[in-house]
C-alpha cells in the first residue's frame, strides 16, 4: 500500500466517484438488481488500485445513510470489498483482448454470486442453519441471473472507460508538472 499522504485532488475526487456510486443506484432502482455499481467498483480498482476503497466504502457510508444502517446494510461492508479484491489480483498486464473478456466475466461473476455472497450475514443475523441458508441462496437464483446479465452489460464498459480514466489522471498528473 502506498504511503503517501491523500492528495487534495483525491480528496475532492473520491468522494465525487463514491457519490456518483450513489446516484446511478438510485437512478437504476427501478430495474431490480440491475445498477453501474460492479462497473464503477472494477473502474475505480484499475484506476486506483488500493485507494478504490475509499470511494467504494464513501458509496457503503452513503447507502446507509440515506436507507438507513439496518441488517440488509451489513454485507455491503464485506461484498463490494471482494470485487474489489478480485480485481486487485487480476494480472495487470493482460492483453487487452483478455480484458474485454474477463472484466465483463469477473462483473458478471459477482452479481451471479451476490446473493451466496450476502447468505453468510443473513444465516448469522437471523439464526440460519446451513439447509436454510441454501434454501435462502437458492430462492435468490432468478435475482442473481438478472443481477449477472446486468452486470454482463456493464462490464462491456469496464475497459475502454478504465482506459478513459487512467488517460485522464495521467494527463492531469502531466499538466500539473
Amino acid at each position: 500500500m502506498s504511503k503517501r499522504r491523500i492528495s487534495v485532488r483525491e480528496l475532492v475526487l473520491f468522494p465525487m466517484l463514491g457519490s456518483l456510486m450513489f446516484i446511478s443506484k438510485v437512478i437504476m432502482e427501478a430495474l431490480p438488481n440491475i445498477h453501474l455499481l460492479g462497473m464503477l467498483v472494477m473502474i475505480y480498482t484499475l484506476a486506483f488500485r488500493v485507494r478504490a476503497l475509499i470511494p467504494i466504502y464513501i458509496y457503503v457510508f452513503l447507502n446507509g445513510l440515506f436507507a438507513g444502517f439496518d441488517v440488509w446494510w451489513l454485507p455491503y461492508l464485506y461484498i463490494w470489498a471482494v470485487l474489489w479484491a478480485v480485481t486487485m489480483l487480476l494480472p495487470r498486464r493482460m492483453p487487452k483482448v483478455v480484458k474485454c473478456v474477463v472484466y465483463p466475466l469477473v462483473c458478471c461473476l459477482h452479481g451471479l454470486l451476490f446473493g451466496t455472497l450476502y447468505a453468510p450475514a443473513q444465516a448469522i443475523l437471523f439464526g440460519l442453519d446451513l439447509r436454510q441458508t441454501i434454501a435462502w441462496i437458492i430462492s435468490g437464483i432468478p435475482f442473481d441471473l438478472i443481477h449477472a446479465f446486468g452486470n454482463l452489460a456493464a462490464g462491456m464498459l469496464i475497459l475502454p472507460l478504465s482506459e478513459l480514466m487512467l488517460r485522464l489522471l495521467k494527463k492531469d498528473i502531466s499538466v500539473r508538472e
